[in-house]
């Protein structure tokens, strides 16, 4: 496993009154008040969580006096960037150009990735790391298992290795780290997985703003966002390897999407022809309040309004030919140019806080678990995609949803986004891969291949004819994995 993966030094234990110094102009004393009841780990850990959190910047925050943005009166003037579509239309360059510059920059060793798995499947009924759930409709593989055989796949096709890092959260973490461990980091080499842990925001009382305990010695945290992943890899050295590494880009995804185009040279070739320091991938919205990222232009910049903080009033706008005016979905994956990154490290740029409304269990002072009916606490996160205004030369592209989006966030029975249709998306890009090729199969027959057999279309008719016509099917009459 790669060096960087070592975690960031832990604080030194503070005594009480050290603490109740530090709490005090912040009247937020109280996390005290169980002290003397702990033992001496209890209060280590409660003073290594209290000395880790800025609490004047939280006491900005939970005043409000942070810059609020009025996302209404930002959507009435937004327009839409322009976008290199999925046919390769709205750019000065071909498909072709741009497959040919990005396997230039795989093969010279200038990608490296980031996965977001910060995530537990408790809405998928799943009590592990999202990551570990089985999405293959044939194989059963693992959403980690998809994106590591992916890799597998560029590396071979490519000469490289192609480094993950993998950034997990306080849940998720040690469970991650030792899947990876007993599946023989599914077959990726343990040099090219960094597993890092993402930081925390500490949840406060919605009324008082008092920083909430978890229990008496630990207080109510929680990730601090995806907007978090740009410290977390400075923080644990992923930065300073990369650059070592001669790493020039970075591959931003996350987790819960089995169909992400990993290390899709295309692109990659889009952001490299158009010297772009951040580039997003959309697809047309399926529905206007769809719960994504809106990706928009405003006063010459792009960024992206996030569902939750669009009106719905702003959502449903429509142009004079009734289609969508703010069309364009944000799927969470982007390439950052890696000196923009180090950059805004270096201006320490404050992305906008996300304020979120939830139910957070609690002790109270009598030191009783409290555990609310309805939403009582204030959640603190970032986004990473808050970068885009800061970045030069941006671009969007736009990928075809059939082949570049499935995500798995909800339990099967819901409308949207189960594993039942991430599966079903799945086999229907594979059927119509194998129908390229001329291979005959029923709609009714489940078809998954893996990427280290064949990583598009074009490969899988090129394997398919090599093959020849006694190992290569011409129909497909039963379920079938290709491996």
């Amino acid at each position: 496993m790669s060096a960087a993966q070592s975690s960031a030094q832990s604080q030194p234990t503070l005594s009480f009154d050290e603490l109740k110094s530090r709490l005090e102009p912040f009247e937020q004393t109280h996390l005290l008040r169980f002290w003397d009841s702990l033992d001496s780990d209890q209060q280590s850990r409660l003073s290594e969580q209290i000395a880790q959190v800025d609490f004047a910047r939280l006491k900005t925050l939970i005043e409000g006096k942070d810059k609020s943005v009025d996302f209404g009166e930002l959507a009435a003037r937004a327009t839409m960037p322009q976008a290199v579509a999925s046919d390769g239309s709205g750019c000065d360059w071909t498909l072709d150009d741009a497959q040919k510059r990005g396997e230039e920059a795989l093969r010279a060793g200038e990608i490296a990735t980031v996965l977001v798995a910060g995530g537990q499947g408790t809405r998928l009924g799943f009590d592990q790391p999202k990551g570990m759930f089985p999405v293959g409709p044939v194989s059963e593989r693992t959403l980690f298992q998809f994106f590591a055989d992916r890799l597998i796949a560029a590396g071979e096709k490519y000469g490289v290795d192609v480094p993950l890092y993998l950034m997990t959260s306080e849940a998720t973490h040690a469970e991650t780290r030792r899947y990876f461990e007993e599946n023989n980091y599914l077959g990726l080499k343990p040099v090219q997985v960094t597993i890092f842990q993402q930081g925390t925001m500490p949840a406060v009382d919605a009324e008082t703003g008092q920083v909430l305990l978890a229990e008496k010695g630990s207080l109510a945290l929680s990730p601090d966002g995806h907007g978090g992943t740009l410290r977390a890899l400075s923080r644990n050295g992923c930065m300073e390897e990369m650059r070592k590494n001669g790493r020039k880009h970075l591959f931003y995804f996350q987790v819960d999407n089995p169909l992400v185009g990993l290390c899709d040279p295309v692109f990659i070739g889009h952001h490299l022809l158009a010297s772009s320091e951040m580039t997003t991938q959309v697809i047309r919205k399926r529905y206007p309040t769809e719960k994504v990222g809106n990706v928009v232009e405003i006063d010459g910049q792009t960024q992206i309004i996030e569902y939750s903080d669009l009106p719905d009033s702003a959502a449903e706008m429509t142009n004079a030919d009734g289609s969508l005016k703010l069309w364009a979905g944000n799927i969470a994956v982007h390439l950052f140019d890696l000196a923009f990154l180090e950059r805004m490290l270096e201006q320490d740029t404050s992305l906008p806080i996300h304020r979120a409304n939830k139910k957070v269990a609690h002790v109270d002072a009598d030191g009783q678990l409290v555990t609310p009916d309805s939403p009582n606490a204030t959640k603190f996160e970032q986004f990473i995609f808050d970068l885009l205004p800061n970045a030069k030369n941006t671009i969007v592209c736009e990928a075809n949803p059939a082949e570049a989006f499935a995500p798995v966030k909800n339990a099967n029975g819901a409308a949207t986004d189960t594993p039942e249709l991430a599966q079903q998306a799945i086999c229907d890009l594979h059927r119509g891969w194998l129908r390229s090729c001329g291979v005959t199969v029923d709609d009714s027959v489940k078809v998954e291949i893996n990427p280290r057999f064949a990583m598009d279309q074009d490969e899988l008719c090129e394997k398919l004819r090599q093959s020849g016509d006694s190992d290569g099917e011409q129909s497909i009459s039963s379920d079938r994995y290709f491996s």
